[in-house]
């Protein structure tokens, strides 16, 4: 039900208010029909305009049916050293368990106000379960056209006692049935950095923290003059999305720098791309790829990433293997939650988290 409520759209803050202290979100802002954009959600002209979309260009999708085959662990370490992205299909996690996970979403942002809210930054019990909007409001000159659920993952137990219970279920479900994949892709691309066995500490390194965001993209009156999420990287190890079927995901393409590609929905597939985290620790090898999400005027969209990350105190930096012949660290080390803290800092910037890490002659 669109919330029963008059807000002024000239006043911003009374829009705050309604979307992020009342918890109606912009979704709220979506269901009372406005018209025409707050002045807040307007982004500057260089942010939302993509001046050069290659509609030929597609990101690699790659059959996993043959996971132990050589051809699929070449492509897979081609696309994540000149891509930074691929899609891919076959991959293990069984279809019911991608849809029941895109249902749990609606399900939850489809809860009143007065239920979400209790999930604020103000309101929740946990740092580890988040309900908000945009990226980070209070650091961000305009606000992006997106609110989110974002879960990170400790035990089962804590997840069954913190967790919204109308999606706990099916997220956990979601990252358990995907942990194959992700541990198949990282041996695949440590092995191409001559990391043969990864052992206890090195899967710590790779993958000792989760997090798991569910996000709502609702229609957007004006979605030319916005965004559903600015231009950055990832700051994980690796991130597997789900997406649905509405599509406008794109992500920088290599034919300079005002090149995006669009990420087209597949009917159950899984958009993998490379983080920060790992482009730091293959010295550059794999990218960490700039990407975006536009808004849309007549669909509502969904998506959900699982963000395989280092632990917070672990270091990272490039790994010993990818320095063995001789190649200079392009990165130095750094404390791993030194390095999320100054992305959460900032609204998205692009590129430029990575410069943190980067050695300065």
């Amino acid at each position: 039900m669109p919330p029963a409520i008059s807000i002024s759209l000239n006043d911003s803050s009374d829009v705050t208010d309604f979307v992020i202290k009342q918890g109606h979100g912009v979704k709220g802002l979506s269901e009372m029909g406005i018209k025409s954009l707050p002045e807040q959600y307007i982004q500057p002209l260089e942010e939302r305009l993509m001046t050069r979309i290659e509609p030929q260009e597609s990101i690699p999708v790659i059959d996993m049916s043959k996971w132990d085959d050589a051809q699929v662990a070449n492509s897979i370490c081609d696309a994540a050293e000149k891509w930074g992205f691929f899609q891919v299909v076959n991959h293990g996690v069984p279809l019911q368990v991608l849809d029941d996970v895109k249902k749990a979403t609606y399900g939850f942002f489809g809860l009143p106000a007065a239920e979400k809210i209790k999930y604020s930054k103000e309101n929740s019990s946990s740092n580890n379960v988040r309900f908000g909007t945009s990226f980070t409001p209070q650091v961000e000159k305009a606000f992006e056209w997106k609110d989110y659920l974002s879960l990170f993952y400790v035990s089962d137990e804590e997840a069954a006692a913190l967790w919204p219970p109308v999606c706990k279920d099916q997220i956990l479900e979601y990252m358990k049935s995907s942990k194959f994949l992700i541990d198949h892709l990282l041996q695949v691309l440590m092995k191409r950095l001559n990391v043969n066995l990864i052992d206890e500490t090195k899967q710590s390194l790779l993958t000792g923290s989760v997090r798991t965001n569910i996000n709502y993209y609702p229609v957007c009156p004006n979605p030319e003059l916005t965004v559903g999420v600015g231009r950055h990287s990832d700051v994980s190890t690796l991130t597997v999305l789900l997406q649905d079927n509405v599509g406008g995901l794109y992500v920088r393409g290599n034919e300079g720098e005002d090149s995006w590609i669009h990420v087209p929905p597949i009917n159950g597939a899984i958009v993998i791309n490379i983080g920060d985290a790992l482009q730091i620790m293959s010295n550059g090898r794999y990218r960490s790829v700039e990407h975006r999400v536009t808004a849309n005027g007549s669909s509502n969209r969904i998506s959900v990433p699982i963000f395989v990350n280092p632990r917070p105190q672990d270091m990272i930096g490039p790994l010993p293997e990818t320095l063995a012949n001789g190649e200079k660290p392009i990165y130095k080390q750094v404390l791993y939650s030194d390095y999320v803290k100054h992305f959460f800092r900032k609204a998205h910037d692009g590129k430029n988290t990575v410069d943190f890490a980067k050695i300065t002659n």
